[in-house]
């Protein structure tokens, strides 16, 4: 990428990555790659460094890349800042001319001097800039508990850079650096909330939508495409498994106790969850259980399902409320496809009173009523990959 002359850039701020200390660097080489990735095709130049990344633009670009930075994990916070040589006429006049283009009735100065070569210190750069501002804007003050704008400097070696509008950041770490796992998506509204939490904690996911046609339908599972290209959003790559579970879920429905009857679905999916996981290399099932919220979801139900795999089950909503899941589903913008009217497999032969209380004992029984082994393998053998595309299409024929 050529390197654009230009006075503005955006200034990203690493936050939980600081942390990493000797590992900083992977997780700092990890993000840049992802924002490249996001921003690719845009005339762009990026310079990185273990406490800061800087992203030189046009102008004619800047609401699109704000809006995908902001998408970007490992990022705490990013704001657009005037970038100037380290003098200080340039940076008066610089400040003078952002002057010009707001208003405010009061403010602060937080200077941050990295390069410890400069002559003026922190405090006394802010006292002096301060008092700029007061002789060139009418009808200000000082308030340092609560301004209405604050100017932040950041005094570095060849540059100081001038910013008084910060953008938070998605947080977390960026994607794919803590590794794989695979979400099941139903097509509700918690699992795609389950999906951006993984996420957000360096997770990169890939999806698996258990069909049961005819007794789903071709919308549902358009449902679930369009859930899955919303959280592409947070990633680079994502693809969707359909696994065919229609013979299971029939067999399930003809030989099972009724009130067990999800109880053992689960567990078949769980079943197939695993072989998928080491089939796609990855390291965990993910899904949005929440404690209590269905009868699936008791701990006594979760202990009796999980009973059947060996792998690390991530259930990032566990101890969320249904309104604290709905808000996150509406930032995420998968709220309202979510609630679109197109049942999934967990909700076609939902039994009127569920046990919620399963013993072990008696799922393996029912279990040896049908041969699950059998059509386990089969469904496996039949999953259809949909890779979810970055592109401009939008799933919106039914939405």
């Amino acid at each position: 990428m050529e390197k654009i002359e230009m006075n503005r850039i955006i200034l990203i701020k690493y936050g939980e990555l600081t942390t990493k200390k000797d590992n900083r660097k992977i997780f700092v080489n990890a993000l840049y790659s992802d924002i490249v990735t996001k921003l690719k095709g845009l005339e762009i130049y990026i310079h990185k460094d273990l406490g800061r990344m800087y992203i030189e633009f046009n102008e004619k670009d800047l609401d699109y890349i704000v809006s995908r930075v902001s998408q970007v994990f490992g990022i705490h916070a990013f704001t657009v800042a005037y970038k100037v040589e380290t003098d200080l006429s340039l940076i008066d006049k610089t400040l003078l001319h952002v002057l010009e283009k707001i208003d405010f009735h009061t403010f602060k100065v937080e200077t941050k001097r990295s390069d410890k070569s400069f002559p003026i210190l922190s405090t006394d750069f802010s006292k002096r800039i301060g008092g700029l501002i007061l002789k060139n804007k009418k009808d200000i003050k000082v308030d340092v508990h609560h301004p209405e704008i604050t100017f932040h400097i950041e005094i570095r070696h060849d540059y100081t850079y001038l910013y008084f509008e910060e953008y938070r950041g998605a947080g977390g770490y960026p994607n794919g650096t803590l590794g794989k796992g695979l979400l099941m998506l139903s097509g509700g509204i918690d699992s795609p909330v389950a999906g951006y939490m993984a996420m957000k904690r360096g997770i990169h996911i890939d999806c698996v939508y258990f069909e049961a046609i005819p007794h789903t339908s071709i919308e549902a599972r358009n449902k679930v495409i369009a859930l899955s290209k919303k959280l592409m959003n947070y990633q680079n790559n994502l693809n969707l498994y359909v696994v065919p579970f229609t013979s299971i879920q029939e067999a399930i429905y003809k030989n099972c106790d009724n009130t067990y009857i999800i109880t053992i679905m689960r567990r078949m999916m769980y079943r197939i969850m695993e072989k998928l996981v080491n089939k796609y290399h990855a390291q965990v099932i993910i899904n949005g259980e929440s404690v209590g919220q269905v009868a699936s979801q008791t701990l006594t139900s979760m202990r009796v399902i999980n009973s059947v795999t060996n792998i690390p089950v991530i259930r990032p909503l566990a101890c969320l409320d249904k309104l604290d899941i709905i808000a996150i589903s509406e930032k995420i913008d998968t709220y309202n496809i979510s609630i679109l009217p197109y049942e999934d497999c967990c909700t076609v032969f939902v039994p009127r009173h569920p046990v919620i209380n399963p013993q072990l004992d008696k799922c393996l029984m029912e279990e040896e009523k049908f041969n699950y082994t059998e059509m386990i393998d089969e469904a496996i053998n039949n999953v259809m990959l949909i890779k979810i595309e970055d592109d401009k299409k939008e799933y919106d024929g039914l939405l």
